[in-house]
């Protein structure tokens, strides 16, 4: 006999079988009294854990003062239980024992259930404050330890080692601590704001708040990858906190964006609308630089910083069945960022789009009603536009990230298509003219667009946008009805001019005039 604890060898000793054959010669080996004191002399159980007695005395008042060693020296515990049963393991196949016991069965129930009481008194006399890597540490330890019991094929017993139910209560409150801590970091007195732009044209804040929760993403991974269950409360941290940080930059950019409000609310412009507009005094509006670091911060998260995020807590779910984390709360945030960075491009657009109509002179529907749908003419007068669009999309360009840029241009552009359409639902207007205009707004923004852009640019980005395509095919089909092959609404002609002054086509004005004449008789 050796007096102390020695770590487990994995091998039985020497001695071992010859005094087992000497104590069944001695005892009846079948009879449950022999056996259970045969397996006395293989526990050591007090051994093992003397060393973490004190460690689970409720009055130890020195109990959060030693943490370093007491996580340490638990983890040891549990690796030391772990390496007994395995020898048990070994010293049953070298056969050694009589086959009536099975030492790891029986030895494994003692140590699993002492262990697991030992480990609740520890984590109720020295609570882990939070998941360092010390608790990690244990936490992986103990459920190893569990895994293993399975792998070795030890039956189950009742009050044996749950890591998952004894940590559970602890992991939902360092989620919650660390959900206040991180809703804490962006009220606007604490949050990490910044002046300068980073290399991507935004605030420092949204890229610090992401880098957080990427950090608590890996401090829970030990946790997740175990038990994917607590995915679900990490992903309503997750969308809560991000909500936050929409909050917070909406507060923090008030300024920049209170000139947007009435933008905001007032999507089509209407008759109050209107009037309120025509009482401010005359001035363009520019985009400011903080403005587009919000937009570019927002794009950013949108793009690069959420979907990382989103893809590190999924990735889990992903490979589990029916996966505890379902991305719902992600989704919604994802489309009320969408949704919110749209409405602000769109605001922009329109305090862009009243630029135009600050003049007579940039006004389309002035340019091409006065125009009188001479090409010439037509190009003449949208010389102010033109160069007025030039420098508002120039300015854009300096202000806003490229993608942001593409999409404000685009946007903008479709505004001004919007504009034209309504000119076509005017009858008397001249398509001739329209069509010079149409072909220059076009021009306009597909060659400024490419000269900011050059290469970066895809083909989708400088095709018309959708407002733009329907003008082309509304004057496409108005080409295409013109009578046989003569087009009088190119020409500028109304059915109730006088066509004496154009005698070639003298006899086709009479017929749609009867045409017409005939349908309002009908009409009446």
């Amino acid at each position: 006999m050796v007096d102390g604890f020695t770590p487990a060898s994995g091998l039985a000793a020497p001695a071992l079988a010859p005094a087992v054959q000497i104590y069944t010669l001695l005892n009846d080996i079948l009879s449950p009294e022999a056996q259970l004191k045969l397996l006395k002399f293989f526990q050591r159980l007090r051994m093992i854990c003397a060393e973490t007695d004190e460690l689970v005395r409720t009055s130890n008042e020195g109990a959060q003062k030693d943490f370093l060693t007491s996580y340490q020296r638990m983890k040891s515990l549990i690796l030391n239980i772990r390496n007994e049963i395995l020898t048990d393991i070994q010293i049953l196949n070298q056969n050694v024992l009589p086959s009536c016991i099975d030492l790891p069965n029986i030895s494994s129930c003692i140590y699993s259930v002492n262990l697991c009481n030992r480990l609740s008194t520890f984590l109720v006399v020295r609570p882990p404050p939070s998941l360092s890597p010390l608790v990690a540490e244990l936490i992986i330890a103990t459920a190893d330890f569990q895994q293993d019991l399975s792998l070795w094929n030890i039956s189950p017993i009742k009050g044996e080692v749950d890591a998952k139910e004894l940590f559970d209560a602890h992991i939902f409150l360092w989620i919650l601590d660390k959900h206040r801590h991180l809703l804490g970091q962006c009220k606007l007195d604490k949050a990490k704001w910044s002046g300068v732009r980073t290399e991507y044209g935004t605030t420092h804040f949204v890229d610090y708040m992401h880098t957080e929760l990427k950090g608590m993403l890996d401090e829970f991974e030990v946790i997740i990858s175990r038990w994917p269950i607590y995915s679900s409360p990490l992903e309503n941290v997750i969308a809560d906190v991000e909500k936050a940080i929409i909050e917070a930059l909406d507060r923090h950019y008030d300024d920049v964006l209170s000139p947007l409000k009435d933008n905001l609310t007032n999507k089509t412009l209407g008759l109050k609308y209107v009037q309120k507009l025509s009482r401010q005094s005359i001035s363009t509006y520019s985009v400011p630089n903080e403005l587009g670091i919000l937009l570019n911060s927002m794009k950013r998260t949108l793009d690069v910083l959420w979907p990382h995020i989103e893809s590190q807590l999924m990735s889990r779910s992903s490979c589990i069945r029916d996966g505890y984390a379902t991305g719902e709360h992600l989704n919604d945030v994802s489309a009320l960022l969408r949704t919110k960075l749209r409405t602000y491009r769109l605001a922009i657009v329109e305090k862009l789009y009243e630029n135009t109509r600050v003049c007579n002179k940039t006004k389309l529907k002035n340019i091409i009603q006065r125009s009188k749908a001479e090409k010439s003419v037509v190009q003449s007068r949208m010389k102010p536009l033109e160069v007025l669009l030039r420098e508002m999309i120039d300015h854009l360009h300096t202000v806003v990230d490229p993608t942001v840029f593409v999409e404000l241009c685009r946007e903008f552009w479709d505004r001004l298509g919007q504009d034209v359409l309504h000119i076509l639902e005017d009858k008397k207007e001249e398509y001739k003219g329209l069509r010079v205009a149409v072909s220059n707004l076009d021009d306009i923004f597909a060659s400024e667009m490419q000269r900011l852009r050059r290469n970066s640019l895809k083909e989708r980005d400088l095709s018309p946008p959708g407002s733009m395509e329907e003008v082309h095919s509304m004057l496409k089909d108005v080409n295409v009805q013109a009578p046989l092959g003569v087009k009088m609404w190119e020409l500028g002609l109304s059915i109730d001019k006088d066509f004496a002054e154009y005698p070639k086509y003298k006899l086709e004005a009479q017929i749609m005039k009867m045409i017409v004449n005939t349908i309002r008789e009908g009409d009446t």
